[in-house]
């Protein structure tokens, strides 16, 4: 039976989904903002929502799984506490790169999806933008201001979270001292109140007109940030859903706001399951731009290291505690990855195939996946198979199952480590391969044995097979 830790309830409780007699779960993840690259500690959160994505699959669930992507509305002010005031990070971005707002979105979907395909995380359902989905977000709006949850300022329409009388439940903000949060606008009735449409500026002012804006009943302008979510959510998945995953600075605000929108909407319970992944430290030290230490995928691959050994290091530490980012760590990662992936090729030229796996083992995983996503757990018995006196082809059909959940990619060992090890193979070597190719298509197999002696002296074996000729650098 799985079990996960509830932020709503504050206790680990048994999952049941909203529909009891159902194998269906709906489950939302909050996306990236598409202004830059996602950095380490964004990922780890996405890594979450996918282990626990594999985990519900491999107890026989079908997820209806969806994430966003912030492409409007999410402004500056977010950073003190504040996310109705500031400049729209997408206007901001656009200004500094000189390129247009949708341009910036666009680049920087790009470049995440590429990040999340190199993390071998499994594709949303669906992979929904807020400027797809302006008309739901009116639509949600104007159901809150029919039912009186609303009010309007000069800038924009507020949500009236008086009106709601369990607001703020998932949060600590009953802990939050008035004012705590820096107040701007001294029209908000409730320095907790915040934004579901904001008012763009007109040319002529002193704040010039945005790249995006639409028309909506109030006026020209553009959503609420916490506004997408909920009516994204409720569209894909049902006003009631089972899961909803995202960082731990997205529960004193951003989250108590999506519920306290939705639930004064529907009057219905909006999730059952709420998820919050931990931050991520580099060094001991939070990150920041200021301190250069945010690390993007890029830096890392930059410095040799393959994207799934940050997956692995994720896996050492509970989602729910705060890990360590150090490159030795990272090293060692990427060294454990080399080890089960020389495993899983070496099981495989063996040619044997078990009939079944280690079931001890299997059983073993199960209870650590299902223990609120034990993965430290998981990885330790991973490792405990893999040292097991068990016949090698029995361990690798284990471990292929729990890669299932691991999603470490370790069924296409053999072709990372052929093409990692054709990478660095020298361009000298490469064309006397082909050469030899071209002796052996001739029938010329005395010259062709003569090169390949060759290619042995400088290092590097020759095997081949129906599959092709593979290169092999000798180890000295």
């Amino acid at each position: 039976m799985l079990k996960l830790y509830n932020s709503l309830t504050r206790k680990i409780e048994e999952f049941t989904p909203v529909h009891p007699d159902s194998l269906n779960v709906g489950m939302y993840t909050c996306g990236p903002t598409v202004y830059d690259f996602a950095h380490i500690g964004n990922f780890r959160t996405y890594t979450t929502s996918d282990l626990l994505l594999r985990t519900l699959q491999y107890n026989g669930y079908e997820v209806d799984y969806v994430m966003n992507i912030t492409d409007v509305g999410h402004l500056t002010g977010d950073n003190l506490g504040d996310a109705d005031f500031g400049e729209d990070r997408m206007e901001k971005s656009a200004k500094k790169e000189g390129k247009s707002a949708w341009e910036i979105a666009a680049f920087y979907t790009d470049a995440f999806l590429k990040d999340y395909k190199a993390l071998n995380l499994i594709p949303p359902t669906h992979l929904v933008k807020a400027t797809d989905h302006i008309k739901e977000q009116i639509e949600l709006v104007k159901t809150l201001e029919e039912k009186g949850f609303t009010y309007q300022t000069t800038d924009g329409i507020y949500f009236d979270t008086t009106k709601l009388q369990d607001y703020g439940r998932l949060s600590n903000l009953d802990e939050i001292k008035e004012g705590a949060r820096m107040e701007v606008n001294q029209e908000k009735h409730n320095p907790r109140d915040f934004a579901l449409w904001k008012f763009s500026y007109p040319n002529g002012t002193s704040r010039p007109a945005r790249q995006m804006e639409w028309d909506s009943p109030w006026g020209v302008g553009f959503p609420g940030w916490h506004i997408e979510c909920s009516a994204m959510a409720m569209k894909y998945l049902g006003p009631s859903f089972d899961i909803h995953v995202g960082g731990v600075d997205l529960r004193e605000t951003h989250h108590p706001n999506e519920i306290a929108q939705s639930e004064a909407a529907t009057g219905k319970q909006f999730v059952k399951y709420w998820v919050h992944g931990a931050f991520i430290l580099v060094q001991g030290e939070r990150m920041s731009k200021s301190k250069g230490n945010n690390y993007k995928l890029y830096d890392l691959e930059k410095q040799g290291f393959d994207a799934i050994a940050l997956r692995y290091l994720y896996m050492q530490a509970h989602y729910r505690q705060e890990m360590n980012f150090s490159f030795p760590a990272l090293e060692a990662a990427q060294t454990s990855l080399n080890k089960l992936r020389e495993f899983v090729i070496r099981a495989e030229d063996v040619g044997e195939v078990p009939k079944i796996g280690c079931a001890e083992f299997e059983r073993r995983f199960l209870d650590a996946i299902n223990d609120d996503l034990n993965f430290p757990q998981a990885m330790a018995i991973t490792w405990e198979l893999i040292h097991s006196k068990y016949p090698n082809s029995a361990k690798l059909r284990s471990l292929l199952k729990f890669d299932k959940v691991l999603g470490l990619d370790l069924e296409n060992a053999q072709i990372i480590h052929d093409r990692e090890e054709a990478a660095e193979i020298p361009q000298e070597i490469k064309e006397m391969v082909n050469e030899r190719k071209r002796l052996r298509n001739e029938q010329d197999f005395k010259a062709a044995d003569q090169l390949r002696e060759k290619i042995k002296r400088l290092g590097y074996e020759l095997d081949d097979s129906e599959k092709g000729t593979r290169i092999k650098r000798i180890k000295r």
